[in-house]
């Protein structure tokens, strides 16, 4: 994992370091502006310039947060897909013979164990551990339709394999989900800009008490709203998580057997 990835993955370090790094921008126009000050026919189209580069930032935070914010619903969305796909086969199950449902019932609340885990755990390791004992799970289920669909190849007993195509694809989409992103490049972009915006603001701050405020304010909000968007984008390590609601629910209605 690159240092980019790195920051990016931990919200409350990106937070930190986007600050910083403002701050010292806001701090570098201001040094500028001692060196060579603005004349009183330079004022104008300075401000023009100002105006538009602190525009553009807000542009693009509020597109980066659009992003984040619809990524985060997708993954919502998967979780949901997969509590119903899960829940469509387990009653699905009652198509095989007796032995087979009692085997593939009992695979699946174990699958769906490991979802929920999948879902709440922050630990890289537990991670890894969840994800190979699933994909080793995943093959264990399909043998247990696949065998059945061999053996009495039936339009009954296919919509117990379609059943159990549906639960390992919907794990596959949430996978895929969680990996998608805002791009590193977006985001160098987006801190480009709002370093350009800093500097501005330090250079075009009149005096020295205006600067105090303007040199403070301006990279603490933005990089609170840097802080909101890595959140939001960030699967495990923020603040904000998909809470596997569905996946509970179902694991809660599920006889015990």
């Amino acid at each position: 994992m690159g240092e980019a990835e790195y920051l990016l993955s931990y919200p409350r370090v990106f937070f930190v370091f986007s600050f910083l790094l403002l701050w010292l921008s806001a701090q570098l126009g201001a040094s500028l502006r001692r060196r060579r000050p603005l004349k009183d026919d330079e004022r104008g189209d300075f401000g023009i310039v100002q105006t538009a580069t602190l525009t553009l930032l807000g542009l693009i935070i509020g597109f980066s947060f659009s992003m984040a914010v619809s990524r985060y619903d997708l993954r919502k969305s998967y979780e949901e897909a997969e509590a119903n796909a899960i829940g469509t086969e387990y009653v699905r199950a009652d198509l095989l013979s007796t032995t087979g449902a009692a085997t593939v019932r009992a695979q699946l609340r174990k699958y769906l164990d490991l979802r929920i885990l999948f879902y709440r755990t922050r630990n890289e390791v537990e991670l890894r551990q969840i994800s190979a004992d699933t994909a080793h799970l995943q093959g264990e289920m399909w043998s247990a339709v696949q065998a059945p669909a061999v053996e009495r190849p039936t339009p009954v007993i296919a919509l117990a394999v379609s059943g159990m195509n549906d639960v390992l694809n919907s794990q596959g989409y949430t996978q895929a989900a969680w990996w998608n992103r805002i791009p590193a490049s977006a985001w160098g972009l987006m801190i480009a800009i709002a370093i350009c915006s800093n500097v501005l603001v330090g250079y075009g701050a009149r005096t020295a008490r205006v600067r105090a405020g303007l040199l403070f304010v301006l990279p603490l909000v933005v990089s609170i709203a840097f802080l909101l968007i890595a959140d939001i984008d960030t699967p495990r390590k923020g603040f904000i998580h998909v809470t596997p609601q569905n996946l509970i629910s179902l694991s809660q209605s599920l006889p015990m057997q």
